[in-house]
Parts: C-alpha cells; sequence; structure tokens
C-alpha cells in the first residue's frame, strides 16, 4: 500500500526541519525558547537611513523571481537548490536530490513536504520571517534594525520583530552599486544560524501557478495498489 502524505501542524523531525528552515528564512515557527536580552537598535545615520529606503524600494521592486540557492549550516551541513518568489505571499524552495524537501508558501500557509515519508506540516505565512519578504509592500517601519554595516560594495542589515523577538532575527546582505540581494542568515528560536547565498538570479519572468500550490502525488493512486 502506498501511503499517502499526512497533513498535520505539528514540527516536523527536527533534522530536517533545522535544515529547511533555514533556506526559507526560517519559513516554520518552533516552539519558544527563553529569551535573550532584546538588543538595542542600531545608532542610524541619514545615509543608513537613506539606504534602508533604497533597500525597501530594490526589494518592493521585485515581482517575480528564480536564483540557485546554497546553504550552509552552523553544524557544517550544506545543501542547494533552487528558488522561486512571487510576490504577494509566493514562494518555492525544491532541494536538489537526494534531499526529499519541499517548501511551498501559497500566500496563506507554508507547506513543509518531506516527498521520502510522505508528510506535510503546515503553518500561517504571516507567523513567520519569510512574510518580510513576501509582503507587499516591505517596509522597515515596523522592524527594529539592530545592527546596519558597509563593507567594500556591500550593505548588511539585521532586523528583528520588536513585538516578538523570540523568533529570532534576519541578516540581509546586498551587493551595492547595483543594488542587489545576495545572501541572507537567519539565526531562529533555538538559536541555530543558517546562511543561504544566492546565484544565477532571474526577474521578471512568468511563473506558472502551480509552482506554489501543494498537489497530493499520491491521491489519483487506486487504494490496493502496491
Amino acid at each position: 500500500m502506498i501511503a499517502k502524505p499526512r497533513l498535520s501542524k505539528s514540527r516536523p523531525r527536527r533534522g530536517r526541519l533545522a535544515l529547511a528552515a533555514g533556506v526559507a528564512l526560517a519559513l516554520w515557527a518552533p516552539g519558544l525558547v527563553a529569551a535573550d536580552p532584546l538588543p538595542p537598535p542600531a545608532q542610524l545615520t541619514a545615509q543608513d537611513q537613506a539606504d534602508l529606503q533604497r533597500i525597501a524600494a530594490y526589494l518592493n521592486s521585485i515581482g517575480t523571481m528564480t536564483a540557485r540557492f546554497h546553504q550552509l549550516a552552523a553544524n557544517g551541513g550544506t545543501a542547494s537548490g533552487w528558488l522561486w518568489l512571487e510576490r504577494p505571499g509566493r514562494m518555492r524552495f525544491q532541494y536538489d536530490p537526494p534531499n526529499p524537501i519541499l517548501l511551498l508558501a501559497d500566500r496563506f500557509y507554508v507547506y513543509y513536504i518531506d516527498t521520502q515519508l510522505a508528510e506535510v506540516q503546515q503553518v500561517g505565512l504571516k507567523s513567520t520571517p519569510a512574510w518580510f519578504l513576501l509582503r507587499v509592500p516591505i517596509s522597515f517601519s515596523d522592524l527594529e534594525v539592530t545592527r546596519f554595516v558597509r563593507g567594500d560594495n556591500t550593505l548588511a542589515v539585521t532586523v528583528i520583530d520588536p513585538a516578538a523577538p523570540d523568533k529570532g532575527s534576519l541578516t540581509m546582505t546586498f551587493s551595492d552599486n547595483p543594488l542587489s540581494l545576495r545572501q541572507w542568515t537567519v539565526v531562529d528560536q533555538e538559536r541555530h544560524v543558517t546562511t543561504v547565498s544566492l546565484s544565477q538570479q532571474q526577474f521578471g519572468m512568468a511563473l506558472d501557478p502551480n509552482l506554489f500550490v501543494y498537489q497530493n502525488p499520491y491521491h489519483w493512486r487506486p487504494k490496493n495498489e502496491n
């Protein structure tokens, strides 16, 4: 008998979740842990404020995007794959084989799909940090910037949600002139650190809506099929 995927709102297996959550901006929200002291807001200059507005305008200009991603976890684990994004609210992260994980955001929920175990979990999209990049419009006005760093033709900004600091932090790194998102680092609620780098980015293409829809690959099979 072929098992049908089980839909659940419970937490998936911790090892695979930690791997996948970092890719999708910690798309899944694990249970709360004891909070560290809330970091103080960064002391932003007028130039910093202007660059934040420029970053927001750049992110808001992205309607659709495809890219390769490469993930590095704090424990040294790596993974790669392809991502597709369509704002507002839609995202797909598909790992290269043999990794069986697929992550989908469909404007309402994020689905964590383990195709090997035939299991599916879901969580509300707006309760996850991924909503920052997927919402329209993108703004820093409701977030707290805790760090702003200028490098050699790079800008890096770290933000937290002041209403829920236990959710962790998101650091986005951009190349400058021209401005382009190159990397993000997530520190999740359990203090796991995951960095995702982007390459081969393309923008503005038409994307198949089915990319962002979970389709049960087993629903059509006869119940008695082996």
